[in-house]
């Protein structure tokens, strides 16, 4: 019998969890070798260095979310009164537990947005059903937690997208001066 995989099966989805486990995937020598030209020692020693020096957390997959049907990434801006601290607390236990919320952290910046949260869902309405269902609706409080909120979208087309470590690698070559 012939076995039918899919991308989302719960064999797939542990590989893809196990990968994200601290050391699970071990860099390719060789290939870094061929980019770089640089001997294989040099390279497990950088590679130590940067681990014990906090720089490498680790090494995982690079997932394409709409492979998933997801194709919609929330990013919010809450102002949040940290005065209900009780509601607060709630909130966050539920945000903690909820697999959709991927970010979620203190904002410092102009006005009174002092909160600021990351998500994935398949789309709008999704999103505004289930926020609605498992927080407004759930949340004794919350009205009164979440005194104002701005909510974006993002989705296709992106005119820039890398990743963070793309970025600050960049970022510091451009400091000290390499090119």
């Amino acid at each position: 019998m012939a076995v039918s995989m899919r991308i989302d099966d719960e064999v797939r989805l542990n590989v893809l969890e196990a990968l994200l486990s601290v050391g699970a995937v071990v860099p390719n020598l060789e290939q870094i070798q061929r980019v770089t030209g640089y001997h294989k020692a040099t390279i497990k020693a950088s590679l130590e260095f940067l681990k014990q020096k906090g720089v490498l957390s680790g090494f995982g997959p690079k997932v394409n979310l709409k492979a998933f049907d997801y194709n919609l990434e929330v990013k919010g801006l809450l102002s949040v009164d940290f005065s209900k601290k009780e509601v607060f607390d709630r909130f966050l236990e539920r945000v903690s537990n909820d697999p959709h919320f991927y970010q979620v952290s203190a904002m410092i910046g102009p006005g009174n947005w002092n909160l600021s949260f990351s998500a994935i869902y398949r789309d709008v309405e999704s999103f505004h059903e289930t926020f609605s269902k498992n927080y407004y609706e759930s949340v004794p409080g919350l009205f009164d937690l979440i005194r104002d909120r701005q909510v974006f979208y993002s989705t296709e087309p992106f005119y820039k997208r890398t990743s963070r470590t793309d970025s600050i690698i960049r970022v510091v070559r451009r400091e000290r001066g390499f090119s």
